[in-house]
């Protein structure tokens, strides 16, 4: 009899994990408060864009080994892969990962194994184990082998968005128990689905390590962004600039871009300087390096548009990464926004492809509407483009007189444009 899994958060974490879980065996349910999520899963589909997920949540609901629901049911595993967005002063909200531990509470036993794949700050994994035997004094979270025991591990995911099915087989992945069982349990559901090598550690360690890999990224992109300025600053092109130091066998810059975006490099590094704020100096610069950007993406625009009284400003792209409709934490969607309310007489044409209608951030902005290349072209006074989705970079520089503003160097070799050197890449 195989084991059963519920798997309590429908996102981009949560449903490939429950997909690729159910066509490795096991009798899987996903839990989601989103009445979009649980019925498009019980009819065979997805709820976002992700490549390759929707024949695997097909495949799996047809065999009869996925569903989904609102209330969470008794099983022998339960993955929470909920979000862990901002509280006040940049720590991390647990509220979510707190509902989803209560949602289960009832359901124990001792003997089942709980696993928190949401990106977490130090510590959280050890807050869920707390509330568990808070809420169940007869049940504990430490004495292995013990029947009452249940076991609690971290394991935080590292996909990338636009090749979840891919990377969830084929990457390391890193597991932390708060026992040496609850680790070894957890590396054993993996190990049914991940050919990658999976490292052991405690839950603690686990939590950083996830938060370290997104800082890193986070401080390298965060000197790309700042190069860029400086470039633009001396009048040179800093996507060359790049390429030519990365000829060096020791250095490897990422690109530049108009902000940092997505659920992981926005959001991840401020946990840990929420943490130990004294030390984490150069992790919280970084963040303010990169969060910066945008307003300096903003005002690039708005210099093109001296004398301009109605002007029509497209921005291309909305995500938060090319060919995925994910907007988290999107430095296109932030620009797009402060845009049209800084100018309320202008048109902005927003292009993203990935989507067929405007997200909410932009639906209470009535001079925003969702377009097309071909209108950009005839009628845009100034191009933005925020996001080399595949349909920009094939369709190629645009056929108009409008500055644009490439920010993610996706036409800096067009024949019509020069460079506006800004961006960055998740």
């Amino acid at each position: 009899m195989s084991l059963s899994v519920a798997v309590i958060g429908l996102g981009y974490i949560g449903l490939p994990t429950a997909a690729i879980l159910a066509s490795h065996g096991y009798q899987v349910l996903g839990v989601d408060v989103n009445d979009r999520h649980v019925d498009a899963v019980n009819a065979g589909e997805i709820p976002f864009v992700e490549p390759d997920l929707v024949t695997y949540v097909a495949g799996a609901v047809s065999q009869g080994t996925l569903s989904a629901q609102r209330e969470t049911p008794k099983a022998d595993v339960y993955i929470i892969a909920v979000p862990t967005p901002f509280a006040d002063g940049y720590a991390a909200d647990l509220s979510f990962i707190d509902a989803a531990t209560d949602g289960l509470i009832p359901h124990l036993e001792g003997g089942e194994l709980v696993i928190l794949e949401s990106t977490s700050p130090p510590g959280a994994t050890q807050h869920m184990a707390d509330r568990i035997t808070a809420a169940r004094p007869e049940l504990t979270t430490a004495e292995e082998g013990s029947e009452r025991n249940v076991d609690v591990a971290h394991c935080p995911e590292r996909v990338l968005p636009g090749r979840v099915m891919v990377e969830l087989v084929e990457n390391d992945r890193i597991v932390g128990g708060l026992t040496s069982q609850a680790a070894e349990r957890a590396r054993d559901l993996y190990a049914s689905f991940c050919k990658g090598e999976i490292f052991l550690t405690d839950a603690v360690t686990a939590e950083m390590a996830k938060l370290t890999e997104n800082s890193f990224r986070d401080v390298n992109i965060a000197f790309a962004n700042e190069l860029s300025i400086i470039a633009e600053k001396i009048g040179i092109d800093v996507f060359e600039l790049i390429e030519l130091a990365n000829k060096h066998p020791r250095v490897n810059i990422l690109q530049p871009g108009p902000g940092v975006g997505g659920h992981c490099i926005a959001v991840d590094p401020w946990f840990i300087v929420s943490s130990v704020p004294n030390q984490a100096r150069l992790i919280r610069t970084a963040r303010e390096v990169n969060d910066s950007k945008p307003e300096y993406v903003i005002n690039q625009v708005l210099s093109h548009l001296d004398g301009v009284r109605s002007p029509v400003i497209a921005t291309l792209g909305l995500a938060f990464k090319p060919d995925i409709d994910d907007m988290r934490e999107s430095p296109a969607l932030e620009i797009t926004r402060a845009i049209a309310q800084r100018l309320p007489q202008a048109t902005i044409l927003a292009v993203e492809p990935n989507v067929d209608e405007l997200p909410a951030r932009l639906n209470d902005l009535p001079n925003v509407r969702l377009s097309g290349i071909d209108e950009v072209e005839e009628r845009a006074d100034v191009v933005a483009l925020l996001v080399d989705h595949r349909e920009f970079k094939e369709h190629g520089a645009l056929t108009t007189s409008a500055p644009v503003v490439d920010t993610r160097g996706a036409w800096r070799q067009g024949p019509q444009h020069g460079t506006d050197i800004l961006t960055a890449r998740d």
